[in-house]
C-alpha cells in the first residue's frame, strides 16, 4: 500500500454511545499502556506525529480512528493496565473495548501489541481472550525489538507465546519503530485483511 493520505477521522470517548460507521475496513491495535501503539501507527502511515505518542503511560484515553487513503481505518484502542490512570477511566475502557470488538461492523482484524521486554500479564491474557471470543485470530506484534539483543529475541517470543497460550497458527511479527523492522510484514497483513493492493511504497 502506498500511503497517499492519512488523517485522524474520529475520536471516541468512553461515554460515546454509538460507534462511528466509517464505511471502511477497520484494523484495531490493542495493547498495554506504553507498549508503542501510537509509534507503530505513525511508522505504518509514515507520519512523525499524527498518532500522539507520550512517555507517560495511559496517555491515550480514547479510541482514535485514522483514515488511510480512504481505504482502511486504523483504530488505536486505549492502553490498559496502568494503575495510576484514574480508576473511573480504567473501569470504562474494558466495556468500551469489549463492545467495540463485538459490535463494530467494519472490524476485520485485531493486532495485539506486546513489549518484547515484558512477559504478558493478566491484562494481556484477558485482552487476548476478548479478541478470540469476539471471533478474531489476533496477530501478535512484538514491539521494541531494538531494546534487546538479537540473541534474546527467540526466547522472549517463546515466553510471550507461552504466557498468552496462543494457538500454533498464531501469526507473530517482530517490530521496531526505531528501525522500522517488521513494518512491511504488518502492511502486508493489513493489505491482505482489508482487501487492498499490496503495492510497494
Amino acid at each position: 500500500m502506498i500511503i497517499k493520505s492519512a488523517e485522524l477521522a474520529y475520536v471516541v470517548g468512553v461515554t460515546t454511545k454509538k460507534l462511528p460507521d466509517t464505511g471502511l475496513p477497520e484494523i484495531a491495535f490493542a495493547g498495554r499502556s506504553n507498549v508503542g501503539k501510537s509509534s507503530l501507527i505513525n511508522c505504518l502511515i509514515q507520519r512523525k506525529s499524527l498518532a500522539r505518542t507520550s512517555s507517560t503511560p495511559g496517555k491515550t484515553q480514547t479510541m482514535n480512528y485514522y483514515n488511510v487513503n480512504n481505504e482502511v481505518c486504523l483504530v488505536d484502542l486505549p492502553g490498559y493496565g496502568y494503575a495510576h490512570v484514574r480508576s473511573d477511566f480504567r473501569k470504562s475502557w474494558g466495556p468500551m473495548i469489549e463492545r467495540y470488538l463485538k459490535s463494530s461492523a467494519g472490524l476485520k482484524a485485531v493486532f495485539l501489541l506486546v513489549d518484547i521486554r515484558r512477559v504478558p500479564n493478566e491484562d494481556d491474557s484477558m485482552m487476548y481472550e476478548w479478541i478470540v471470543n469476539a471471533g478474531f485470530s489476533p496477530v501478535i506484534i512484538v514491539t521494541k525489538s531494538d531494546k534487546v539483543k538479537r540473541s534474546q529475541i527467540s526466547r522472549a517470543v517463546l515466553d510471550i507465546k507461552n504466557a498468552l497460550r496462543v494457538t500454533e497458527d498464531t501469526e507473530i511479527i517482530i517490530f521496531s519503530a526505531l528501525t522500522r523492522s517488521g513494518r512491511d510484514g504488518i502492511m502486508e497483513k493489513i493489505d491482505e485483511t482489508a482487501g487492498g493492493k499490496n503495492d510497494e511504497d
